[in-house]
């Protein structure tokens, strides 16, 4: 039997879809990519908006550490009057 030399593994070819230095938004209705610049504290999800603290495990391996909680408030107190207006208006 023949052994196919350009064939990858499992592993091997689940670690090629593996995104180092990326985490996901929490926000389970958006779940966007974040990336985060090196050394910052905060980072904001493209998608939705919100803000989460980071921490930096590694100079090159950050992870979320939660929300800001007073941007998010902001942002969905801003959604939930926008979302009361056009109940009003129909």
């Amino acid at each position: 039997m023949a052994i196919d030399k350009d064939k990858l593994s499992e592993a091997e070819a689940l670690r090629k879809t593996r995104t180092y230095g990326k985490f996901r938004c929490i926000n389970p209705t958006c779940m966007g990519r974040l990336t985060a610049t090196a050394g910052s504290d905060r980072t904001s999800c493209p998608v939705c908006g919100l803000q989460f603290r980071v921490a930096w495990v590694r100079p090159d391996f950050p992870r979320i550490r939660g929300p800001v909680w007073e941007v998010n408030r902001r942002i969905a107190q801003e959604a939930a009057a926008k979302r009361e207006s056009s109940k009003e208006e129909k």
